[in-house]
């Protein structure tokens, strides 16, 4: 598991067979109708190739995200701490409204692993 965009919020990664990346991303709602509530969202697509990763969400109360860097090594000193791994790249968040209007939000993340989490690079099924 990584962290994601705000305290408590995480991302789940799995490398399945020939590179196929199943998951989901654990956020905090933030619209009038959803605050605070935790929602899960699903990837729909994912992808590993070498230290390439992308994967996109499903949509979620009219959120949805995209994914595109790569794993790498990260601060942690050894297998076991915070941050052994870190997801870096550029993140986009889509937002569609209720009248149909889809906003989209690009910025650079760095996502990093969990102590409990960093002994693997993304986990392998």
């Amino acid at each position: 598991m990584y962290s994601f965009l705000k305290e408590g919020e995480f991302v789940q990664v799995t490398v399945e067979d020939a590179g196929r990346v199943t998951g989901f991303v654990s956020r905090y709602g933030d619209i009038e109708s959803d605050k605070g509530v935790f929602l899960d969202q699903f990837f729909k697509t994912g992808k590993l190739e070498g230290a390439s990763l992308t994967f996109t969400t499903d949509v979620v109360h009219g959120t949805a995200y995209e994914f595109k860097g790569t794993v790498g090594r990260g601060e942690g000193k050894k297998p076991g701490d915070e941050a052994y791994y870190v997801l870096k790249g550029m993140l986009t968040e889509r937002v569609t409204d209720v009248n149909q209007k889809t906003f989209s939000k690009s910025r650079e993340v760095t996502f990093k692993a969990f102590p409990s989490d960093a002994g693997s690079e993304p986990s392998r099924k």
